[in-house]
């Protein structure tokens, strides 16, 4: 009635389905380049590259300098560099942020330090877009 084989198959895919959250603690310091397919937590300092499919937390006493590709990230921290998140972008209030920041969507609480350029992908688009609309619709009426 019950294979062995089926059963490890099914773990094998469960485990392959779940991401493991990385995290580099307070009071550590890591300075390179970091690819991840997971989630990673920083409570101390980062310098250098980070990049990720899963979502990146920094924590309130965390610290990065450098580069950020994320699909999803929170700041509660730190961060000076170049920040790019495909997806959403959470700032608490307790966090400083300075470099060039390109997000799908931004959400940022009252508080935050913000020193950036920031440039929000899905809104460039419809702007383009719209701008053409408008361009083709003055070059037929004129």
């Amino acid at each position: 009635m019950f294979n062995n084989k089926g059963n490890r198959q099914e773990n094998k895919n469960f485990k392959s389905r779940t991401m493991e959250r990385n995290v580099i603690a307070k009071n550590s310091t890591f300075v390179g380049e970091i690819t991840s397919e997971g989630d990673f937590r920083i409570d101390g300092v980062l310098e250098g590259t980070l990049k990720t499919k899963g979502k990146v937390i920094i924590g309130a006493d965390g610290f990065v300098k450098g580069t950020i590709e994320a699909t999803n990230a929170e700041i509660e921290g730190k961060f000076s560099g170049q920040l790019s998140i495909s997806n959403i972008l959470t700032l608490n209030a307790t966090a400083n942020i300075s470099g060039d920041v390109v997000v799908g969507k931004l959400s940022v609480e009252a508080g935050v330090t913000f020193n950036a350029t920031c440039a929000m992908k899905g809104t460039l688009k419809e702007l383009n877009k719209s701008n053409e609309t408008t361009k083709q619709a003055s070059e037929k009426t004129a």
